[in-house]
């Protein structure tokens, strides 16, 4: 059982109810639906593919923030969250095998770690990922946290240009100050890469500079998932007042 609850009601959109996973049943489930979307959709290699559940040792200190549809009665959205003191029990946050975290070790005690993200393919519409910003928003102003930090992921099936082209132009406008940035352990060889391709910003890493995040430096090459990994990191002091108003209920 989780020690807390995110708030005393689940927050609710029609027929769609967010929370934290109350028992190991329910982080089951999120764990089936983080296999479904990462290793079927994706294609990524995990280590407990044998089990149809992607899992690993970060899951049973992590909290898990869940998305259910009321009427089918299944998890249709997730989030993964470790914070400071489970962390430090662990030894380090899961970003932590893909970047050296050296600069960051001074707002470890106040800096909350989501990953995990992902939504059903039939539910993508934007109001599953508006419910877990709310959620988490709950979460962050209960513990009170002052960072939050995650991995945002960019698939590479075109083996990594579009990657180093959203890197490129990412960093000519939010690239964090230089006391914040992560070097990554298997860097995208960007050097050998287009970095010119006229690019989207994928709607997770939208979303996190909405609300006024940094990438932190050059992605991180994660094999198993075929994916470059952008580093965020996002001041909850210095939260877009907009999206500060409306997730964190601050006027």
């Amino acid at each position: 059982m989780l020690e807390q609850q995110i708030s005393r009601q689940p927050r609710t959109r029609n027929s769609l109810v967010v929370s934290l996973a109350r028992d190991k049943h329910e982080i089951r489930e999120a764990q089936a639906l983080r296999y479904k979307v990462f290793a079927e959709e994706m294609g990524a290699q995990l280590m407990s593919a044998h089990s149809g559940l992607d899992e690993d040792e970060f899951d049973s200190v992590c909290d898990h923030l869940i998305v259910r549809d009321t009427d089918t009665g299944k998890v249709i959205g997730t989030y993964r969250i470790l914070p400071p003191d489970r962390a430090a029990r662990i030894g380090g946050y899961y970003s932590e095998q893909e970047f050296d975290f050296t600069r960051l070790v001074h707002l470890r005690a106040g800096m909350v770690e989501i990953g995990r993200s992902c939504v059903h393919p039939d539910y993508r519409g934007g109001a599953v990922i508006t419910l877990l910003w709310s959620g988490l928003a709950d979460y962050l102003r209960q513990h009170d946290y002052d960072y939050l930090i995650g991995c945002a992921s960019v698939g590479m099936s075109d083996g990594g240009h579009t990657a180093a082209s959203l890197y490129h132009k990412l960093a000519a406008e939010v690239l964090s100050p230089v006391e914040w940035r992560v070097f990554p352990r298997t860097p995208l060889p960007l050097e050998r890469l287009q970095s010119d391709l006229k690019v989207t910003t994928p709607p997770l890493i939208k979303g996190y500079l909405r609300v006024g995040a940094y990438i932190c430096g050059e992605p991180a090459w994660d094999a198993d998932f075929n994916c470059a990994d952008f580093m965020m990191l996002l001041s909850i002091k210095q939260m877009n007042a907009l999206y500060a108003k409306h997730f964190m209920n601050k006027g």
